[in-house]
C-alpha cells in the first residue's frame, strides 16, 4: 500500500511539473520595467516565446519590430497567426505588449 501511494504522489507531482514554463514569472510590481515587457510575462508569452524573446516552441522575437509593426503584432496578439491562438492577451495588455515588440529590432 504504501508503495503505491509514494507511487502515486510521485506521478503527480511530475506531472504538475511538466504543465509549467520551468520559469518564474515576474510580476507587476517592478516598477522600472517596461509594461510590455510585464504584460508579456504575465501574459505566459514567455512559455512560447522564452524569457528573453529566444523562442522556445514559439518563434524567436527578438527582432520583430523590423519584420512587423505594432499594429501588425496587436493584430497577431488578437487573431492568432499561425501555431499561435488568438487571444493569448486581453485588453490593454495587447497594445503594451505589441508597443514592446515593436521595439525589438
Amino acid at each position: 500500500m504504501k508503495k503505491w501511494l509514494v507511487g502515486t504522489v510521485l506521478a503527480g507531482t511530475l506531472a504538475l511539473a511538466a504543465c509549467g514554463n520551468g520559469e518564474e514569472t515576474k510580476t507587476a510590481d517592478n516598477s522600472n520595467a517596461d509594461p510590455g515587457l510585464t504584460a508579456f510575462q504575465n501574459n505566459s508569452c514567455v512559455g512560447c516565446h522564452g524569457k528573453d524573446l529566444e523562442g522556445a516552441s514559439g518563434p524567436n522575437l527578438t527582432q520583430v519590430g523590423a519584420k512587423y509593426s505594432k499594429a501588425e503584432i496587436a493584430d497577431i496578439i488578437k487573431n492568432g497567426k499561425g501555431n499561435m491562438p488568438k487571444g493569448q492577451a486581453q485588453g490593454e495588455d495587447v497594445d503594451k505588449i505589441a508597443e514592446y515588440l515593436s521595439k525589438q529590432k
